[in-house]
């Protein structure tokens, strides 16, 4: 409020004298102050009581489209795994980031991978003795968790990040932070689960069971919403034949995320809108019961 011959001055800024005032309540604001609006413009009070009254928009399946933009699950993914190299390399050396597979492109072994690297639970034959290993009769269950945020050396984690990196906030963008942080860990848990059943008692670490059940999803999405898929189908069968070409890479992680992704990307696309955050969570809830019961009946059928 000014008297007669008095100059106004910003509400926010007592110091800064204006002629310029808010279009819906009438403040005086300075040019620091102006926002922007569909007529003239309003003042930061007026702008946060718009946004409180305005609904949050939302995606073609259900997720919060603002949130989703701003892609802060894949930014805390990639920074969990790039910390847990640090962590290894800490632990281990710089022989943890190179000198093992590939020409020596890839890490060594260490110390964090073999606490936390999956083992399947098939038997083997190896220098003419029987080898088996059961992570959950041994109380190793963490394992199946843990093997997705670690990585083979530098190239390894390079190459994931790089893939969630790009296809991750697309994805996000279009489920919301949450439907995406669960998508990705019951896509990484079934490529784990993949390992268990049908791989011997060795050590596999790596995101690629959760990227490859992305590949899946987003080419489900796609399909959802009448877009081009063409070119996700071709990455993902370059990708296989790639799993299938090249030594070293886990077949069964790389399948069982892949199988899983696709599954809970179903789920999640084709839930009917009446009640389709509880179908999409029960879905997605379905499946990690799944894949927990599917666990448990192994470890309980082995007899080592």
């Amino acid at each position: 409020m000014t008297t007669v011959g008095q100059v106004p001055v910003c509400y926010r800024h007592p110091q800064r004298e204006t002629y310029l005032s808010c279009s819906r309540c009438g403040r005086p604001i300075c040019p620091d102050c102006m926002i922007p609006a569909s007529v003239g413009h309003q003042c930061p009070e007026c702008v946060r009581e718009g946004s409180r009254n305005q609904r949050t928009p939302v995606t073609a399946f259900g997720g919060d489209a603002r949130r989703g933009s701003q892609g802060y699950v894949t930014k805390g993914l990639i920074a969990i795994n790039v910390a847990m190299l640090l962590i290894g390399l800490l632990m281990s050396g710089a022989g943890s980031l190179f000198g093992g597979n590939w020409g020596g492109l890839l890490g060594g072994d260490s110390s964090l991978s073999e606490w936390g690297g999956m083992v399947g639970s098939q038997t083997v034959m190896s220098d003419g003795r029987l080898q088996y290993y059961d992570v959950i009769a041994q109380g190793e269950a963490y394992r199946f968790l843990t093997n997705m945020f670690l990585h083979a050396g530098l190239l390894h984690l390079a190459l994931n990040m790089w893939a969630l990196w790009v296809v991750g906030r697309v994805i996000e963008q279009a489920l919301g932070p949450l439907r995406f942080l669960a998508l990705y860990l019951v896509a990484g848990l079934g490529g784990s689960l993949a390992i268990y059943l049908f791989t011997g008692p060795y050590l596999t670490v790596g995101a690629s069971g959760a990227i490859f059940g992305l590949f899946a999803a987003l080419f489900i999405l796609l399909r959802r919403v009448g877009r081009d898929a063409t070119g996700m189908l071709s990455l993902i069968l370059i990708n296989v034949v790639f799993t299938f070409v090249v030594p070293g890479i886990s077949i069964a992680g790389h399948l069982g995320g892949l199988f899983t992704g696709a599954v809970a990307a179903a789920g999640l696309a084709y839930a009917p809108q009446k009640n389709r955050a509880i179908i999409q969570y029960t879905s997605l809830g379905a499946i990690f019961v799944v894949i927990v019961a599917v666990a448990l009946i192994r470890a309980a059928t082995l007899s080592y």
